[in-house]
């Protein structure tokens, strides 16, 4: 039998009827992705974040997949979330490799290969570098500070918004803007040929920057109850530059609901999928907690059909198959 072109490939439960958007907006779904996914309908959500179950990992929580077989695994995950996700959408993919047998494996690589091949774009890849990383000592290595936040899109015109993430440009400009030169007035080319070059003049008056690449983030120190939860400063910093207040994020490896509270404090509508019922219940208290004014408040996501102000209070409760 002829095979299916893998960028065509579609897991079957997509065909079926979808929930209507109160059923799985601004709600978690209880049970595995690769069945979940199939209640959102086509083109539903402006950006997906997640950190999925590494190679090997959280085998306590989620069972781990091997790293040989973590593609196979993963892949019909990405052609749902490329089916619920909008054609200007960005798909944040938190990911690291695992050391095996002294070296490390190379199934991070190969999914991002097998993603192209499926339809996705690799249009950029963000690192988060992990200020308070885990000491220790290793024969042949140092220890992990860094770890993957690839991003998919669909096209190459996509939804972002940089002016959202812009940084102050610090103490350093004044003395280094007082005096200019006759090179500084100009666009200095660089001397490789390399096509960059840079007018310091332009910098006069200006209060922010545009950032680089590297998110320099501590890790998750207050979240006790979930092996791998990232800190909410990394999904809110990834829907403030794709989304806009109203609109729709989704991740299908919600765990303790980081990403939800990132979009509520940031008026997004949400979606979270998560398999174990012990954290949809975090994280629905997480969010209780949130609304009622804690210091654990985070972020909601709107829908971009509605104004901000008009967005209803989430109605929280487990939504299972």
């Amino acid at each position: 039998m002829q095979a299916i072109p893998a960028k065509l490939q579609r897991s079957q439960p997509a065909i079926l009827a979808s929930m209507p958007p109160t059923a799985w907006m601004n709600q978690f779904l209880q049970g595995d992705c690769r069945e979940r996914l199939a209640d959102l309908p086509d083109h539903a959500v402006d950006l997906i974040i997640t950190s999925p179950p590494y190679a090997d990992q959280r085998k306590h929580t989620y069972g781990g997949v091997a790293p040989d077989d973590y593609v196979a695994w993963f892949l019909p995950i990405t052609a749902e979330l490329h089916r619920v996700l909008k054609p200007r959408g960005s798909f944040v993919l938190n990911i690291k490799e695992r050391v095996v047998n002294g070296e490390r494996h190379t199934y991070v690589m190969e999914l991002i290969i097998a993603m192209r091949r499926q339809g996705w774009l690799w249009t950029e890849e963000y690192i988060w570098h992990k200020k308070n990383c885990h000491p220790g000592k290793w024969p042949n290595r140092f220890r992990d500070a860094w770890e993957r936040c690839l991003h998919f899109t669909k096209q190459r015109d996509f939804a972002m918004y940089q002016d959202a993430v812009r940084v102050p440009m610090g103490d350093w400009r004044h003395a280094r803007l007082k005096n200019l030169s006759e090179t500084d007035k100009r666009r200095d080319n660089s001397k490789v040929d390399s096509g960059f070059g840079k007018k310091i003049a332009n910098w006069i008056g200006r209060d922010l920057a545009y950032p680089a690449n590297v998110l320099h983030l501590a890790t998750e120190c207050g979240n006790k109850s979930h092996s791998a939860a990232f800190p909410i400063e990394l999904p809110s910093w990834f829907i403030k530059l794709f989304t806009q207040e109203g609109d729709v994020v989704l991740d299908p490896f919600m765990g303790a609901g980081t990403t939800a509270l990132a979009a509520q404090r940031l008026q997004r509508n949400y979606c979270g999928i998560e398999l174990q019922r012990e954290f949809v219940k975090l994280a629905i208290e997480r969010l209780n907690n949130a609304s009622a004014g804690s210091s654990d408040a985070a972020a909601h996501h709107g829908h971009r059909a509605a104004h901000p102000a008009s967005i209803r209070k989430p109605h929280l409760r487990i939504a299972s198959p």
